[in-house]
């Protein structure tokens, strides 16, 4: 038996953590202890039943964990391998890893990096993986140190955050954009070199505005991600990964005919596992260590559903850690 943060909707929806047994876990070939796990903007929509985020019903929250392998009957891995697992459909139509066990494909499970603990793991989770997915594509792009100014939105959240330490890292000048006027010092601290009010992105804007940015990591969407392609320099690109204003995109063609820049979608639930791979290995030697546990706080299972509130009502900053195991 073990404890997991179930989702029902039996015919009213309810989030809570109740004990079950390994009868109640999704089929898979590879058994996990789970040792952590974490709370992402998904989590929050999918926990609080603000999206319909979940498809199949009863569900174990969690897109991600980190842990030891139990049981395997995949060529890929055995018993005592430590796993990191991100998304894959894991928490929305497959039992997810906010619970003491997960049975997985070997396929969605790459290895941990030696250099992170299971909590360090999960304190980069999702969203610093994704955030790791945005900077590998402004590289790709072109974009180097020296460039110019690098654009943060939603810079106390959890990609944002780690955005900020891993470009300040490779020693971009980062803007890190937040409404909460009381963390502009924290990120400064995790290396951003200036900070902005949100409100100078958020509401509607001109189709082409003053160029000030060589790149931009967004993970807010609608007029902000309109206003950050608005400004941003001729040749520039945009890393756009959130929704957290909104899913439409009140653009114009203007800055990317008039201008030439890109506009880079990026998707972590179903990435290949070689740009995994890369991602996770580009974070285990470029992501600070002090500055990721400056932006981790860390909570047991049972706060779980109080924190994923706290998360949608704009209330959390940084990453946080779930300790599942008993």
């Amino acid at each position: 038996m073990f404890h997991a943060l179930v989702l029902e909707k039996n015919p009213e929806f309810s989030a809570a953590v109740r004990e079950v047994d390994d009868s109640f876990l999704s089929e898979g070939d590879v058994t996990v202890d789970v040792a952590y796990s974490t709370l992402n903007y998904k989590d929050g929509l999918a926990i609080t039943n603000r999206s319909p985020v979940v498809r199949s019903w009863p569900m174990v929250a969690g897109i991600d964990g980190a842990g030891t392998v139990v049981e395997s009957s995949s060529p890929l891995w055995r018993p005592g391998d430590e796993v990191v697992l991100n998304g894959f459909g894991v928490g929305e139509t497959h039992k997810g890893c906010l619970a003491g066990r997960a049975r997985l494909r070997g396929e969605w499970l790459i290895r941990k990096p030696p250099r992170f603990t299971p909590r360090q793991a999960m304190a980069i989770g999702t969203a610093g993986y994704t955030a790791m997915l945005c900077v590998l594509a402004l590289e790709r792009h072109g974009l180097k140190p020296g460039d110019g100014k690098v654009l943060v939105t939603g810079a106390t959240g959890g990609v944002g955050s780690v955005a900020v330490a891993l470009l300040s890292a490779l020693g971009h000048q980062v803007v890190g954009a937040t409404g909460k006027a009381g963390e502009h010092d924290w990120l400064r601290q995790l290396g951003a070199a200036a900070v902005i009010e949100r409100s100078e992105l958020s509401a509607p804007g001109k189709p082409l505005q003053k160029e000030r940015w060589a790149a931009v990591v967004d993970a807010v969407g609608s007029h902000t991600l309109a206003n950050a392609c608005a400004q941003t320099r001729y040749g520039g690109v945009v890393a756009a990964c959130g929704l957290a204003q909104g899913m439409d995109l009140p653009a114009t063609v203007a800055p990317f005919i008039l201008r030439g820049i890109a506009l880079q979608g990026i998707d972590s639930v179903m990435a290949p596992l070689a740009r995994r791979e890369e991602a996770w290995a580009r974070l285990s030697r470029d992501l600070d260590l002090a500055r990721l546990d400056a932006m981790t706080t860390e909570v047991p299972l049972v706060a779980a559903v109080g924190e994923a509130q706290r998360l949608m009502a704009g209330q959390v900053r940084g990453r946080i850690v779930v300790k599942t195991a008993a």
